[in-house]
């Protein structure tokens, strides 16, 4: 199962690609799309929109997790913010990958840092889980860390690859049961009573 996480952002967008190869967890990839912060809003999430394509393209993950809105005390801000959360899950739904979202305490959690904790934190902790020596820019691994949060929401409910018939079909709810489909091609739902 390999997944590309996106940490949304109209001036620097940040992509990690992680992958479950047999129970392990492997970094696969990362970057930081940079956009002209002085050009005009549309330039900036056309070219945010051309670079995540390219990465979904170089990287052809099964799907695309994306970290969720979070309280804004500027209006404009998360204006913009959803604008480029807008172009993530275009891009992805361009490319017919599902996406997934997770609020940041969820996916700061799924990495083993608290909630307070800064991205100081989340980059020392994705850094250990992927062993890598450092990322460049916090926007690369917060990515990361979402990417990192859907595979082990994918592994608690039993869905990653290699896990038994029996524990996929105890967990067949909306997304989760798309996720099934998709890693086991063989899997089938018992028909409809």
């Amino acid at each position: 199962m390999r997944v590309l996480g996106v940490d949304p952002g109209s001036r620097f967008m940040g992509y990690g690609v992680v992958e479950e190869r047999r129970g392990r967890l492997t970094h696969v990839g990362h970057g930081v799309i940079k956009v002209d912060p002085d050009a005009p809003l549309p330039h900036r999430l056309m070219v945010l929109h051309a670079e995540l394509a390219g990465a979904l393209s170089k990287y052809r993950p099964e799907a695309v997790s994306v970290e969720g809105v979070f309280t804004f005390r500027n209006a404009r801000s998360a204006l913009v913010l959803g604008h480029a959360r807008g172009v993530a899950l275009l891009a992805a739904a361009q490319k017919g990958l599902p996406v997934f979202e997770y609020p940041p305490a969820r996916v700061k959690r799924s990495v083993g840092a608290g909630g307070a904790d800064g991205k100081d934190a989340v980059a020392r902790m994705v850094c250990a889980l992927l062993k890598l020596e450092a990322i460049e820019r916090a926007d690369a691994s917060d990515a990361l860390a979402v990417a990192l949060c859907h595979l082990n929401q994918g592994r608690a409910a039993g869905l990653v690859v290699g896990t038994s018939r029996s524990a996929r079909s105890k967990s067949r709810k909306g997304a989760a049961a798309l996720l099934a489909d998709r890693l086991s091609p063989s899997y089938r739902r018992p028909e409809a009573r």
